[in-house]
């Protein structure tokens, strides 16, 4: 008989160990081993069958077990001792209290950080891939660093999926229900009535979507996730949150309300309960969340501010942050659905339709009309703006240039910060250890490396032997799987989600090529794959199930293996026991990827085309290059061509490299290179150096701008928004009148005269900019790698009309070509090209980014 319901009863701990309670749930035992020991130590079988899940395994342990702790004075001193250490942790000054590189005036005095989902540990299964690692580690680091962030996001009752193969190798999905009593989570509750802290979101029609508010306490930092399974719903409203990128359009278009809009009232509703400091910056991180901006517009309005004014407060304390480098990767909705959504009975009189119609408007060549882009509006909600590599924030100034027409691509105000991983999750233990793991003596490093692929031939062999019973195997068919792997062998890993552009199957252009390398009798490879095809991407399972069939082959198997069900837990093993990761995406099409740096943590070197972050930190002694054919149009031959030159790269460098060993068995050149991928990578990979570039360039400005425009009962928030309108309304009649300029013989040195005259209109001379554009000229006589210099106001000129003049030195010999062009100016601008304005010669006046306000 099936259960009509199902629920957690949680243990009740002896008094004695009723610390245990504050333990588990705070989630920094994920990252600190010492408490990890502790609750293994209780039970070590029920540990392991619990997959390490402290909430479950106390659940499950027999009530005498737990008098016999309660009398074990030992283990209560060690228990004794993780509590007051967790208090410390929590409780100290940390980098941001004591040593933050930032006036101390400018730091927010709290950050609301809002994500789709989120990669804290597997024990609370709320992410799919990249992106809620990210998100984990970010929160994880801000609570190192004692940052003050509120992670803000969704709690989805049957997360992600689990992944399973069938007899076929196609990938098969399960959404098996997680009862929130069941993790290491506690309800917001209100503390005059103990009941649940309940928020609303008003979608169309009128009908009101609630949700509770479960506390995952992440160190430091609290994270708030939303949940729409509560009795005020209607039934179809229940399943809001039902699993992680799930269901239709307009089914994430809800979680996305909720997300942005009810996540900020939640944020409202435990900082009032709790009394911890209110968000002055926003991060938005990708477009899922953009929504929370017209919250904050709407809480604005009410406080007295116009649509405009509220506009421009909004965006001063926000940063977006975008994680996609093609447009397919972007939320976009119908545009009619949103103004079902957003219509004058669920908006309300503070958020006319137009205007927020306007704010996700593809309003440049090539967008499309009839859509609502969701990362367009996180933009144009946003002062500051992010990619997550170097590489990334290049293709993303491209990628949305057209939102600011008649700027260089460099200027488009789209910066960078790089991403890192968190190292006490994802570093092993016995690297830690080490210390100074570059310095490390070569036997001793070696030994840990030969160790932890060990750990991780064992995994394999488990996980492995499980996926085929869960195949339909019996156990009389599996003993080969006792010789698969070798912990001897030189070890690759390959495990990310299974989009097309990440090329799971390139290694497969060549099998013949391919089974040679694994079977070398004098130096073979072995590959561990991993990965989750999105389940209405049948693409994706294609490529998975061509990947399985050639790793079920007799002839192979033993040397290459796919493991289903990818997640934290097997990541861990992963990226700790491979010797080479492998990455071969179609450049530029990895915005960062992550996975590689936990691999650096460990010791393993990476063996990836030059996308993502390896393109700006592989210097060519840490790792290796997978050469591209960037230039090849014809997807085959472009495969064809790279899967050669990975071939060429594994037997002819990496493979020699790895079993050229002494007497004693070492490889030293292989301990070289390790040693120089410690010292060059290891710094900045990590989440911490991530999470304080945040704070400096991007959090600080955020708050620093915020409290301008907000001091005085929003005084500089309304001069502002008054005086960008009058911008906006005055720029058509801008243009440049008049341009000369002279000087000495035009050699290496010499000065150019500069003089403009320019017809402003209503506008004053301290209302714009007007510069200089130079440098050398390309074919179309475009200015390559442009300088800038900003010309003074001379006397009023009778009429409506200004003059401006200014020298340029000519720096550099060879071709020089110079225009000249009118910019907005004022000094709570964050960039030059922030309203999207700009008049050149003989250009059509008024060029805007499709009036974003």
């Amino acid at each position: 008989m099936r259960a009509i319901r199902r629920f957690t009863v949680r243990v009740t701990l002896p008094q004695p160990l009723a610390p245990l309670h504050d333990l588990m749930l705070n989630l920094r035992w994920s990252w600190h081993p010492p408490t990890v020991e502790l609750f293994e130590s209780i039970d070590p079988a029920g540990w392991a069958a619990s997959s390490g899940d402290p909430v479950a395994m106390l659940s499950t342990l027999r009530p005498g077990r737990l008098a016999g702790l309660a009398a074990d004075e030992d283990f209560l001193r060690r228990m004794d001792a993780a509590v007051a250490d967790l208090r410390q942790y929590t409780g100290e000054p940390r980098w941001y209290q004591s040593g933050a590189p930032a006036a101390a005036g400018t730091l927010p005095n709290a950050i609301a950080y809002f994500s789709p989902e989120y990669g804290i540990t597997a024990v609370l299964p709320q992410y799919s891939g990249g992106l809620g690692i990210l998100a984990g580690d970010h929160l994880k680091s801000a609570s190192d660093l004692g940052v003050p962030v509120i992670g803000v996001g969704l709690l989805y009752r049957h997360g992600y999926f689990t992944q399973s193969l069938s007899a076929d190798g196609w990938q098969t999905e399960r959404y098996p229900a997680d009862d929130p009593n069941g993790l290491p989570l506690t309800l917001l509750r209100d503390p005059e009535t103990n009941d649940p802290v309940l928020v609303s979101v008003i979608l169309a029609g009128g009908k009101l979507l609630t949700a509770q508010v479960w506390l995952a306490q992440v160190g430091r930092v609290p994270l708030l996730l939303l949940d729409s399974y509560v009795e005020q719903n209607e039934p179809a409203l229940h399943e809001v949150t039902d699993r992680l990128y799930g269901g239709g359009s307009e089914h994430r278009l809800r979680q996305e309300l909720l997300l942005g809009i009810g996540g900020v009232r939640a944020v409202r509703a435990f900082c009032a309960i709790t009394g911890h400091a209110e968000p002055e910056v926003f991060h938005t991180n990708e477009g899922h969340a953009g929504f929370l901006g017209l919250e904050r517009i709407r809480e604005y309005t009410v406080a007295g501010l116009t649509f405009d004014e509220a506009l421009e407060l909004c965006r001063a304390g926000t940063v977006f942050t975008t994680h996609t480098p093609v447009p397919a990767g972007i939320d976009r909705f119908p545009r009619d659905l949103i103004e079902r959504y957003f219509a004058q009975d669920a908006a309300g009189e503070t958020l006319p339709l137009d205007r927020v119609l306007t704010l996700g408007a593809e309003t440049y060549p090539g967008g499309d009309p009839h859509v609502f882009n969701m990362a367009v509006m996180g933009m144009r909600l946003a002062q500051r703006v992010n990619g997550v590599s170097r590489l990334h924030g290049q293709v993303s100034r491209e990628m949305f240039a057209g939102l600011w027409p008649g700027f260089d691509t460099s200027e488009v105000p789209i910066g960078s910060i790089t991403n890192g991983v968190h190292a006490p999750t994802w570093e092993a233990s016995k690297v830690s250890e080490l210390g100074d793991a570059a310095a490390a003596d070569a036997a001793r490093l070696w030994e840990i490396r030969r160790q932890l692929r060990a750990t991780m031939v064992t995994e394999t062999r488990r996980r492995l032997r499980d996926s085929w019973r869960q195949r339909g195997a019996s156990g009389a068919e599996l003993t080969w799987i006792d010789d698969v792997l070798d912990e001897d062998v030189l070890t690759i890993g390959f495990a990310r989600r299974v989009p097309s552009y990440k090329r799971l199957t390139l290694m497969l252009n060549d099998p013949q090529r391919l089974s040679g390398l694994l079977l070398d009798p004098d130096r073979p490879l072995q590959i561990v794959i991993a990965g989750k095809a999105h389940p209405a991407d049948e693409g994706g399972k294609r490529l998975i199930q061509q990947m399985v069939r050639f790793a079920d082959s007799e002839a192979v198997r033993r040397r290459i293996v796919f493991l289903p069900d990818y997640d934290m837990a097997l990541a861990r093993y992963l990226v700790q026991g491979c010797d080479v990761w492998l990455n071969n995406p179609l450049r530029p099409l990895e915005a960062c990827g992550t996975s590689g740096m936990k691999v650096a943590l460990n010791g393993g070197l990476n063996v990836s085309v030059r996308d993502g972050w390896w393109d700006e930190w592989y210097d060519g002694g840490n790792g290796w290059e997978i050469p591209t054919a960037d230039g090849v149009t014809d997807p085959a031959r472009r495969d064809e061509l790279e899967a050669s030159a990975l071939y060429e790269l594994l037997a002819k460098s990496v493979a020699p490299l790895f079993y050229d060993t002494d007497h004693d068995g070492i490889p030293g050149g292989w301990i070289e290179m390790v040693r120089h991928n410690f010292r060059s990578l290891g710094p900045l990979v990590q989440a911490d150096r991530m999470v304080r570039e945040y704070v400096t360039t991007l959090y600080a400005p955020a708050a620093e701008s915020s409290r301008a425009l907000a001091a005085s009962s929003f005084h500089a928030g309304r001069d502002l928004a008054a005086w960008t309108q009058r911008v906006r309304e005055a720029w058509p009649s801008v243009r440049i009148e008049h341009v000369e300029a002279d000087g000495a013989e035009p050699s290496l040195g010499a000065v150019l005269d500069v003089r403009v005259t320019a017809a402003l209109g209503p506008l004053s001379p301290s209302d714009v900019s007007v510069e200089v554009v130079y440098g050398a000229p390309g074919d179309n006589d475009e200015i390559v790698d442009p300088c800038y210099v900003t010309l003074q106001a001379d006397e009023p000129v009778p009429g409506q009309h200004a003059r401006f003049s200014g020298a340029v030195e000519l720096g550099r010999p060879g071709p020089f070509g110079y225009t000249v062009r009118v910019l907005p100016n004022h000094e709570l601008l964050a960039s030059r090209a922030e309203l999207g304005l700009v008049t050149y010669p003989d250009a059509p006046a008024g060029m805007t980014n499709g009036d974003l306000r």
